[in-house]
């Protein structure tokens, strides 16, 4: 292979790997992978309807590299107007889990709002704990979530090591 295919070849494979990397969900958010996050679910409905409602990919917004369905375009230019309002605390993954320092997935019908905002846990039994405590749950929380909030469960496991 001659000097030039190689600088080429390379060349491709940093722009493809670069441009995958553009689109693939920031780390701190938990999506699949699509980068769908919260499994579809419309996160504007837990504030408007009170309950978790699934979204529609006809009504899609981006926000922090992942990818929202909304019920409604109504929901999806709230979410646009105010991401950041919406969008579930610790990146979408279990409110609890960050508390005990751990990034867990969600099951989105186990979900509560404190201060106009919201937090999802891994399934119901968690969030009965979560419950427990929800001030003391949120100020853990608050403190893990800016140390682990960038690395991965492996990273993370490592550290609880």
């Amino acid at each position: 292979m001659s000097l030039s295919s190689i600088i080429k070849s390379t060349l491709v494979s940093t722009a493809l790997l670069a441009s995958s990397l553009s689109f693939a969900a920031n780390i701190e958010v938990n999506a699949n992978q699509n980068d769908l996050a919260i499994k579809g679910y419309d996160t504007v409905s837990y504030f408007t309807k009170g309950k978790p409602t699934k979204g529609s990919d006809k009504y899609t917004a981006a926000y922090n590299g992942a990818i929202y369905h909304f019920a409604s375009a109504k929901n999806r230019d709230l979410f646009r107007s105010e991401p950041a309002k919406y969008a579930p605390q610790y990146g979408g993954f279990c409110a609890y889990g960050v508390a005990v320092n751990q990034k867990f997935d969600v099951e989105p019908t186990a979900w509560y709002i404190e201060d106009h905002k919201l937090y999802l846990n891994l399934n119901k039994n968690v969030q009965k704990e979560w419950l427990k405590d929800v001030p003391g749950n949120i100020e853990t929380a608050q403190v893990n979530w800016t140390g682990i909030k960038g690395l991965t469960e492996k990273q993370i496991a490592a550290l609880n090591n």
